[in-house]
């Protein structure tokens, strides 16, 4: 034992262990013979690990973990908690961020109306900057990149004939940052995808009635402009039909070929099953309360699509009116009421039956998900869509604005539906494409919706729910921590991230949040001036993490970890100095 260092019990060292600081207690070795002997005393951490952090004992170690004390220094040194930059070239609320998936470059959206591409180096720095107003555009709000980096796709909100609001999608190619081509999107918040390297999905919107419309998504290829003379350039889809206001918004494509070797496993039944060293993961809250007991809030339900035989829509149109004019319906419905239930009878059977088999069977499936936002009820986003993409489909060549179809069948219908049973204002897919992260604000429990124009109040709380795409069920219980405080009229979206071993989110209350995806813990809050719209991982480090605020600014994150590294490569002053001396004196 080192001189002067007392002998103390084992149950006293555990007791100092469970009040010090993370990084008093990673270099207490360093102290005394004594510490450094009951530094790697597995019982001892693993102990001090579930108190300090509260993490439920039926919560297992991470799997892809030596030891807990391991485990200890990676929730402490290898969070990007540590602020190393802050970007304000921008000068305006900066909405969106976006990194290719080399890592190397990433894209910010702003209401300054511009696109800002940045250089990923030691230090970050700016490489180019797309003014997007001499297009009529009111601002940039949604990028990302195509899968081989040389595209991005720029969606923004369009300012057209006599001031109305439309979205349009920008392709810039990042060989020399000129603009390829331009798509009309509607509505804005649709935002648009890459489906492939070459093809994107926009949509268009269709008033049928005062509440009722026709959702239409597009593939366009990237080079309209150079191809168009030639070969087809745009193809529809899907044509999908919207009640009591709703409409399709958000869309995204999930890739299906890595759901049998994902990077991290949700079940623990299914993890044990795997004999690989996945990492497995639970979610939850941050609080010491509802780590005891989960709060009572609905649950989203994945329902199953009823089927569209029965009735035929001309008889059951002709019992609706005769039924009316006959005085058999009471109470008497409303213009609203009468709408959508002329609306359901007419699509009956004018809709083309859901896919088969939407669950992948094959590993190597090339299947595809197209996934947006959508609902039944209100014009409140609260219901996930999910439709199977063909091979067919893929691509632009082949039949166009539905040939393929028969002549009765109008609409598509989706293959699958999740109802979170509040306001959906932010999804996000795990670098495996397996889970999909949803942001919700929940509606209160037992609430009626008898007006398609007034939704229910929503929660303050923002709910993380996660779902698993091979299995099509929600994984544990929702993740709570962030909050949001607009009501449903002027509700935004919040963008999240997910890496490998990490989810993040923005929020209203001026913070950005990360969570360990296996503990079920809040690991940091991200402190900002003002709401933090949007966070992004990078896909190749995710100890580097960058948030994006309504203060104009764009943060650096990196985690303890990263920043000695790279402090330990930078030149020191003091050699720099003694350099700069010697060459005086000579």
């Amino acid at each position: 034992m080192d001189a002067g260092c007392p002998r103390l019990p084992d149950s006293v060292l555990f007791e100092i262990f469970l009040y010090l600081d993370h990084a008093d207690v990673l270099s207490v070795g360093l102290v005394c013979q004594q510490w450094r002997a009951v530094a790697r005393d597995e019982f001892l951490w693993k102990e001090l690990f579930y108190r300090y952090y509260r993490v439920s004992r039926d919560v297992p170690r991470h799997p892809g973990a030596v030891s807990w004390y391991d485990e200890f220094q990676r929730l402490y040194d290898t969070i990007p908690c540590v602020e190393v930059q802050a970007l304000k070239e921008h000068n305006d609320q900066v909405l969106h961020l976006s990194f290719s998936h080399s890592g190397c470059l990433f894209a910010s959206c702003s209401k300054d109306c511009t696109v800002k591409i940045w250089s990923n180096e030691l230090d970050i720095s700016l490489q180019h900057s797309s003014n997007m107003r001499p297009y009529n555009w009111s601002y940039t709000q949604f990028s990302q990149f195509n899968s081989d980096d040389s595209l991005l796709l720029v969606s923004g909100v369009f300012v057209g004939p006599h001031n109305s609001s439309s979205g349009e999608i920008a392709v810039i190619s990042m060989e020399n940052f000129t603009l390829l081509s331009r798509v009309r999107n509607k509505p804005y918040d649709v935002f648009g995808c890459w489906l492939n390297e070459t093809n994107l999905i926009s949509g268009n919107l269709h008033r049928i009635g005062r509440i009722t419309s026709c959702s239409v998504l597009w593939l366009n290829n990237a080079f309209q402009g150079i191809e168009s003379e030639n070969v087809n350039v745009v193809k529809r889809l899907f044509k999908i039909q919207n009640l009591n206001a709703s409409t399709i918004r958000t869309v995204m494509v999930a890739d299906c070929s890595r759901y049998d070797s994902p990077d991290l496993l949700l079940d623990y039944e299914e993890q044990l099953a795997a004999s690989s060293t996945c990492p497995v993961f639970d979610l939850g809250s941050d609080s010491e309360e509802e780590g005891a007991k989960p709060k009572a809030s609905p649950e989203p339900a994945v329902q199953d699509l009823p089927d569209a035989g029965g009735v035929p829509a001309e008889h059951g149109l002709q019992q609706l009116f005769d039924g009316i004019m006959e005085g058999r319906r009471r109470p008497a419905m409303t213009d609203t009421e009468l709408e959508t239930e002329v609306a359901e009878l007419f699509v009956r059977n004018r809709t083309k039956p859901p896919e088969p088999n939407l669950l992948p069977t094959d590993s190597n499936s090339k299947t595809k998900y197209l996934i947006f936002t959508t609902g039944c009820l209100t014009y409140s986003p609260h219901q996930i869509g999910i439709k199977k993409i063909l091979p067919h489909q893929m691509t632009t060549a082949g039949p166009v604005l539905g040939e393929e179809r028969r002549s009765d069948e109008f609409f598509d219908s989706l293959d699958h539906v999740i109802d979170i049973h509040g306001h959906i204002i932010g999804m996000g897919l795990s670098p495996d494409h397996r889970y999909l992260y949803v942001n919700s604000r929940a509606w209160p429990r037992d609430c009626i919706i008898s007006d398609p124009m007034q939704p229910p109040p929503i929660a303050e709380e923002i709910d993380l729910h996660v779902f698993d795409l091979k299995t099509m069920k929600e994984v544990k219980r929702a993740l709570r921590a962030h909050r949001a405080y607009t009501p449903n009229e002027e509700c935004f979206f919040i963008f999240l991230d997910v890496s490998r071993d990490f989810v993040a989110s923005g929020a209203e209350d001026r913070h950005g949040y990360i969570w360990d995806r296996h503990y079920n813990i809040c690991l940091a809050k991200l402190q900002h001036d003002n709401v933090v719209n949007s966070v992004a991982f990078s896909p190749v480090e995710q100890e580097l993490l960058l948030t994006a605020s309504d203060d104009t600014t764009i943060k650096v994150w990196r985690s303890p970890r990263a920043v000695r590294i790279r402090q330990a490569r930078r030149p020191q002053p003091r050699k720099l100095l003694f350099s700069w001396l010697l060459n005086q004196k000579s």
